[in-house]
């Protein structure tokens, strides 16, 4: 699937350092203002521990995780909804992508500048929020005249769209973004067409020193203000996950426990990431390989198979579906289908997370 997460923030804050350890892109990072011009995009993996249980009972060649895919969007500025900084360009940026990663500094150091010339988490999460609602504000404006016309021949469809960004402007001009609109089914679909940058999930990645890499008061503000918005966080520290990226595998499990983390923080955050943008795994597992495959919350069977192939999801049959905790117990699809623990499920079978499947198909 090509759902993408953006990471957004203030110039210097440790976007390009994080992207960088995240997809080892070699995106460019350096102590001033703007070095990312374009938008790095990045595929991430999604680190899985149900992969190598999969293996430890079918022999496969390789294991393949899911991933996701990752657009370092360079720093906006106070202003930046009026063009400063390079401002429209990458709000433009921001608007293409499905969830957001913001990143927000919180640790002193006096060798690394700061575009507002103090450490304040939110006060930086609210410059970026309220651009946000700016560029969002001019959209809605522009949307609601264009409908407005359209809805004065009796176009049903237009006056919901006007309705909709009158609502919208009215969140705005209240200092709110469009995520805390209350919607109905028809009124989201058409803030969701409107590709509005405020109504994208958030999710805030607190960049740490290593002092600060199990919390710190400036954490703590960032923490209670997701909590009000309903976002989550993650707590990390990109300089330390730049370190350990380039560290051999053997070296990493030594550095990782010296400093008190049981895994990098690259693998939370990837995997908050997934979840931020409504996704889920299943695996398909054989002697060539054992595969992650990414769907929607909610998938149905035929869709499931459908991203394998297209052919998959039209000459859909059936699928078989096992759990991962009964081949562990009964270790073989032989087994597990005399136990009867292998089912055969139809079209209208809803995919869970986790779910082993295979399936059957007529083109």
């Amino acid at each position: 699937m090509a759902l993408q997460a953006g990471i957004v923030g203030l110039p210097n804050v440790g976007k390009s350092t994080l992207f960088n350890a995240l997809t080892a892109a070699g995106a460019e990072a350096a102590n001033y203002p703007f070095c990312t011009i374009e938008p790095n995009v990045g595929v991430v993996p999604v680190p899985d521990a149900r992969l190598e249980q999969i293996r430890g009972v079918i022999a496969s060649e390789k294991i393949i995780p899911a991933s996701v895919e990752i657009v370092d969007i360079a720093g906006l500025v106070r202003g930046a909804s009026k063009g400063e900084g390079l401002g429209n360009q990458f709000l433009g940026h921001i608007r293409s992508v499905d969830a957001i990663l913001h990143v927000v500094r919180c640790f002193e150091d006096g060798d690394v500048t700061h575009v507002e010339n103090s450490i304040d988490p939110i006060r930086d999460i609210e410059i970026i929020q309220l651009e946000l609602i700016l560029a969002d504000m001019q959209s809605a404006e522009k949307r609601a005249d264009k409908y407005r016309k359209q809805s004065k021949g009796g176009d049903k469809e237009a006056l919901l769209h006007a309705n909709v960004a009158d609502k919208l402007c009215a969140l705005f001009n209240e200092g709110k973004p469009a995520l805390a609109g209350d919607w109905t089914d028809d009124e989201l679909a058409s803030v969701m067409a409107a590709q509005m940058i405020t109504a994208k999930p958030v999710l805030y990645v607190c960049n740490v020193d290593e002092a600060g890499l199990h919390g710190n008061a400036l954490v703590d503000r960032v923490r209670a203000r997701a909590t009000e918005e309903k976002a989550g966080v993650v707590l990390i520290s990109a300089k330390v996950e730049s370190e350990i990226a380039e560290l051999d595998e053997e070296d990493r499990a030594g550095f990782l426990a010296d400093l008190g983390l049981e895994e990098p923080g690259l693998a939370t955050l990837a995997r908050e990431t997934y979840r931020l943008l409504g996704l889920q795994t299943y695996f398909t597992a054989g002697p060539k390989e054992i595969r992650a495959w990414t769907i929607p919350l909610g998938a149905k069977a035929p869709q499931a198979a459908g991203v394998i192939h297209t052919d998959f999801e039209r000459g859909f049959i059936k699928a078989e579906v096992y759990a991962i905790r009964d081949l562990l117990e009964l270790k073989s699809e032989a087994a597990m289908r005399s136990a009867g623990k292998l089912r055969i499920e139809g079209k209208e079978y809803v995919v869970q997370d986790g779910d082993v499947m295979h399936f059957r198909f007529n083109v």
